[in-house]
């Protein structure tokens, strides 16, 4: 099966009010980014073992393998913005951001009923935030990730 089956089996799966706003997640990100690469993770490690809730992954870019990882590897291709559903609502991941409190520091005030951490926007349904602050989450993520390459 293809990511975009993938994608679209993962997202019907989802109980009906979440399916919805996923599906709405989705394609708010392929607006802003219409041809980035797409990636579907099930959650499953090489065991077939669920260690964590599927995520569908936009963009691409090397990112550090964590501390501990087993291959010999330092580095290894990811996606740079992610969705998941999960029990209590929905997670949007920016990854690969150097500093932390940038993300809170920059969304928290504005974007509603949602947590955030370092790399983690938490809320538990759409209409708690402010969708227009999350696509500029959304847009900052993607274009930190660029103007990092660009330094580099």
């Amino acid at each position: 099966m293809n990511t975009e089956a993938e994608i679209k089996e993962y997202i019907t799966s989802l109980p009906k009010a979440k399916s919805n706003e996923m599906e709405e997640l989705h394609t708010l990100i392929l607006d802003i980014m219409p041809t980035t690469k797409l990636w579907f993770l099930d959650g499953k490690n090489e065991q077939g073992k669920v260690v964590s809730n599927p995520n569908i992954g936009y963009g691409s870019q090397i990112i550090k393998a964590a501390s501990g990882a087993k291959s010999k590897d330092t580095t290894r291709a990811f996606y740079q913005v992610g969705i998941s559903a999960n029990t209590s609502g929905i997670s949007i991941y920016i990854i690969g951001l150097e500093d932390k409190m940038l993300l809170s520091n920059t969304f928290l005030n504005k974007i509603g009923k949602a947590s955030i951490t370092g790399y983690c926007i938490k809320f538990k349904t759409l209409k708690d935030i402010n969708l227009e602050i999350l696509k500029e989450a959304i847009r900052f993520g993607f274009k930190s990730h660029d103007e990092r390459n660009k330094a580099n």
